[in-house]
């Protein structure tokens, strides 16, 4: 499948969302959320490795205030995690707290529509990406292809 690109519409599908406290995750239909949104969505590999906690997580979280204020109303991490590894990665690492909602694509089928799916020994990745998508449709859009430092929140704020 072809990787995502500017000017496509943000596939309908369904993530899930564990809110800390709860037992059991939430179906979220992303394209209900984020409906009539200016919206910054970033994918990692995976929850709590390295890079993803060290750096492209972390950069969006000091940038959550310089992203609203450039309209962006929601940030969303995805992952090919299960909604218990998102919540914990989120509430351990801060990025809960800082405003930042995250969601598991635990069937891989965001990670698939945006052609971004990578199989690993540990099971299909997604290749690290973000994107802007306004009302559901990708605005702007950063590949980690030339390097991971492309799709981190400092690269994302000068394109807006």
């Amino acid at each position: 499948m072809t990787e995502v690109k500017v000017g496509d519409k943000i596939p309908s599908v369904e993530l899930k969302e564990l809110k800390t406290g709860e037992e059991r995750p939430a179906v979220v239909s992303l394209a209900e959320l984020i409906a009539g949104k200016k919206v910054a969505i970033f994918g990692v590999p995976g929850a709590f490795t390295p890079g993803c906690s060290k750096s492209h997580l972390p950069s969006f979280m000091t940038a959550q205030d310089e992203l609203k204020a450039k309209g962006v109303d929601l940030t969303i991490c995805v992952a090919t995690n299960d909604a218990y590894v998102m919540e914990a990665w989120g509430r351990t690492s801060g990025g809960s707290d800082s405003g930042i909602l995250f969601l598991a694509d635990d069937s891989g089928d965001l990670t698939r529509q945006f052609g971004l799916a990578m199989d690993t020994p540990v099971g299909l990745r997604t290749k690290r990406f973000s994107l802007i998508a306004d009302d559901g449709v990708v605005s702007h859009y950063f590949s980690s292809a030339e390097a991971a430092s492309n799709t981190w929140a400092p690269a994302v704020l000068s394109s807006l």
